[in-house]
């Protein structure tokens, strides 16, 4: 995280913007105390919801029968 005082983050802010692109948080401090922080938009990535590929998969009824061209080895 950088911090910068107001009064430089005044005159930087394109700069600053784009550390934020980079993925870093900056924080703007007046007299020491932070008054505002920059973040990153979040690009959030969606999470599967368990259970919501339910019958959209499907296997074939001989999914685990023995390839043919391999019987020869399983007799």
């Amino acid at each position: 995280m950088t911090t910068v005082a107001f009064e430089q983050a005044q005159h930087s802010f394109p700069q600053l913007i784009d550390v934020v692109e980079q993925g870093e948080h900056v924080l703007i401090t007046r007299n020491e105390v932070p008054i505002a922080e920059l973040v990153p938009v979040g690009r959030s990535i969606p999470q599967p919801t368990f259970g919501s590929a339910k019958g959209l998969i499907k296997c074939s009824d001989d999914f685990d029968a023995p390839v043919e061209d391999f019987r020869e080895y399983m007799e």
